[in-house]
């Protein structure tokens, strides 16, 4: 019903803004003929508003907050071009518009790619995409994760380049890409702030190998993936991860573990901590999340995530242990709806980030938490 309306809305359009016009279109610019257009178009508009509380203990932080926020807003276009070729845009509301030096693209432009299928088993993906990395968290659109492990709040998604899937028969699926590392130049991101011995590579390029798994008429699954990438002459990124989901009913349960050694740190949580006019080089990270998932019915679904991760320095000379956080974020949805997805939610975040001696007693870090209670609406809404 509602697609229908739309699309009556924007054939009658034409007619009614120019009615009153001398020399206006002959004809309508989209045209009754071509209304079957329309049917492969797809619009979306995804939104998550929320009033928060939340408090800040620890060291130097200590402060309280109450306010709404915008979490997440997006727009995006799909449509079927031809039947082999498909395109994909969107255009997220909450990040910044600067064109990127290195992809001639704003930040908030997330997806603007084309999927062209060569044959049934066989895609191709060009353009600015996702990149193909594991795990059932990175899996989630912004829209649902209202917080994020370290690695991926800190990591860099949506990237320039190439990628092709090969999807044989039994359920898996193998993907490979080539895509720009980062979206600006170096000097563009971190200015005066340079590590020792630092170039700018011909081709600031990320590699990465992707595998999704289905076992078990899909009861189980898995997305593992591999990747390097250089963000600097001869130094980079060796980042892999091991997604697994098991889904039986009206319950499913993730658990992904991330592995990120980084010759110069992409992330930056190991560079706060040093605090000096410095990139903090042969870092690590290792990370564990879990995500638990329960439907009681058809309008209530509970939610649990669990998630720790451990920051290293100088791991190839004198592995030193820096920070450890721990987060956990139950969430109850209720969705009133039957025919359309809007979802109310109330949630609780628990962060809390422990840092080693070295850290407190070389480096002045200080331990703290964050604890937050979110109320708000999640809508995925499907507009044409």
């Amino acid at each position: 019903m509602l697609k229908s309306f739309l699309i009556t809305v924007l054939l009658l359009t034409p007619f009614l803004g120019f009615s009153q016009v001398k020399d206006s279109l002959k004809e309508p610019l989209i045209s009754l003929e071509k209304k079957s257009l329309l049917e492969n178009l797809n619009i979306t508009f995804d939104m998550r508003t929320e009033f928060q509380a939340y408090t800040f203990r620890g060291g130097d932080r200590y402060y309280n907050g109450i306010q709404f926020e915008n979490g997440f807003t997006a727009m995006g276009f799909s449509a079927k071009l031809h039947d082999r070729i498909d395109f994909s845009f969107r255009n997220r509301f909450n990040k910044g518009s600067d064109v990127q030096s290195l992809d001639q693209l704003g930040s908030n432009i997330e997806l603007a790619y084309l999927d062209i299928k060569l044959s049934p088993t066989v895609d191709i993906i060009l353009g600015k995409t996702y990149a193909f990395y594991g795990g059932y968290e990175y899996e989630f659109k912004a829209l649902e994760v209202l917080e994020y492990n370290d690695i991926q709040s800190n990591a860099l998604a949506f990237v320039t380049g190439a990628g092709i899937t090969y999807k044989p028969l039994g359920g898996h699926k193998f993907g490979f890409q080539v895509l720009n590392s980062r979206t600006m130049h170096y000097e563009d991101i971190y200015g005066d702030v340079v590590a020792e011995n630092i170039q700018e590579p011909d081709w600031p390029v990320a590699v990465v190998g992707n595998w999704r798994g289905s076992f078990f008429d899909g009861k189980f699954q898995t997305i593992y993936s591999l990747s390097y990438s250089n963000q600097v002459k001869n130094r980079g990124t060796y980042f892999f991860t091991l997604g697994n989901k098991y889904q039986n009913r009206n319950f499913s349960l993730m658990y992904d573990f991330n592995y990120s050694f980084e010759e110069v740190d992409t992330k930056g949580i190991v560079t706060e901590i040093f605090a000096d006019e410095s990139i903090a080089e042969d870092v690590l990270y290792i990370e564990n999340w879990f995500r638990a998932e329960y439907q009681f019915n058809s309008k209530f679904k509970g939610l649990l995530s669990l998630m720790t991760s451990s920051a290293y320095s100088n791991v190839t000379s004198d592995r030193k242990h820096m920070r450890r956080s721990y987060g956990m974020v139950p969430t109850l949805y209720y969705s009133p709806f039957k025919k359309i997805d809007i979802r109310f939610f109330l949630a609780y975040i628990g962060r809390y980030y422990d840092y080693s001696n070295y850290a407190v007693e070389e480096l002045g870090a200080a331990n703290y938490n964050r604890n937050e209670v979110r109320v708000g609406i999640i809508a995925p809404l499907l507009l044409l």
